[in-house]
């Protein structure tokens, strides 16, 4: 069952385009990536689907309706820029926030000490989110997006500023929600995060989508970009190589988007090159991101 469904959106601010008729959807239980620079579109798009701005054209369904006050109950969102009361104690912050969401104290008290106890962080449940460092108050806030068992999780950025430990503990807290069959969409910048917990990718760069779908189909197609080979012999000429970095009986040939390594094999056997050892080597999907944006000549990163 698709969660999210969006069509053709556009959304523009004064001069500047943000959006441009972005497509995509999400399947229910899915952890969906939304991957860009900054400036790229990505929080434009969150907030479209969360209806605190609305689209210029297009068309957004979320869990197969339109946004609606029953709809917000069902969603959890994680916003970039944080905020929580810092005269109030944790369980204070976090029963408060689930009220919003129509969830009773006693109910909101309970889900929220389970919560903590699961992270490892009960032990901080009585204490004021001001005595907290700045890592600890976003662990907080996301715990407090979950509190109230939203059907969906929206995530804007946060792996922000965060330490490695805590990277780690906000990824475990993210996986422990998507083994309850929970959706979870992803929004960031840090593309080797996203290559980790991610079953579907959206990539945008100025309001366009790059590349949008599975993390192996993606790879299957683009990432085979870099050859090692060791041979005998010349190195001659070849199609679909931007660049070479040839030495002695050593060459590192890296490949255009439309060129597969197994073309380049062919080539090689065609021109009676002795090929030796042939590796090929997967690019990271932020490699990918870069050649894909300088192919269509949006922007050099």
């Amino acid at each position: 069952m698709k969660c999210i469904e969006v069509d053709r959106v556009f959304k523009s601010y004064k001069d500047v385009d943000a959006v441009k008729g972005i497509s995509f959807d999400v399947q229910g239980g899915e952890l969906f990536g939304i991957l860009g620079p900054n400036g790229a579109g990505k929080t434009t798009t969150i907030r479209m689907l969360l209806d605190i701005i609305r689209p210029d054209k297009g068309e957004i369904r979320i869990l197969g309706r339109n946004f609606d006050k029953d709809t917000k109950k069902l969603v959890g969102y994680l916003p970039e820029e944080r905020g929580l009361y810092e005269n109030l104690t944790v369980m204070q912050n976090l029963v408060y926030l689930a009220s919003l969401k129509d969830m009773e104290e006693p109910e909101a008290r309970k889900s929220a000490l389970e919560m903590l106890k699961r992270v490892g962080l009960l032990e901080f449940a009585n204490k004021k989110v001001a005595l907290l460092s700045k890592g600890m108050k976003q662990l907080v806030q996301l715990i407090a997006t979950m509190t109230h068992e939203p059907r969906l999780l929206i995530l804007d950025e946060p792996f922000s500023g965060l330490d490695p430990a805590n990277r780690e503990l906000v990824k475990k807290i993210i996986l422990m929600q998507k083994k309850e069959k929970k959706t979870i969409i992803l929004s960031t910048h840090m593309m080797n995060e996203v290559e980790e917990l991610c079953d579907r990718v959206l990539m945008v760069n100025l309001g366009k989508r790059v590349l949008y779908g599975s993390l192996e189909d993606i790879k299957d197609r683009y990432a085979k970009n870099s050859v090692f080979i060791e041979f005998t012999g010349n190195m001659p000429k070849l199609q679909g190589v931007e660049k070479a970095n040839v030495k002695k009986n050593n060459a590192e040939l890296y490949l255009r988007i439309d060129t597969s390594p197994q073309q380049l094999l062919r080539q090689l056997v065609e021109k009676n090159v002795n090929v030796r050892r042939f590796d090929v080597r997967e690019m990271s999907l932020n490699q990918i991101f870069i050649k894909l944006v300088e192919a269509e000549k949006w922007i050099k990163l």
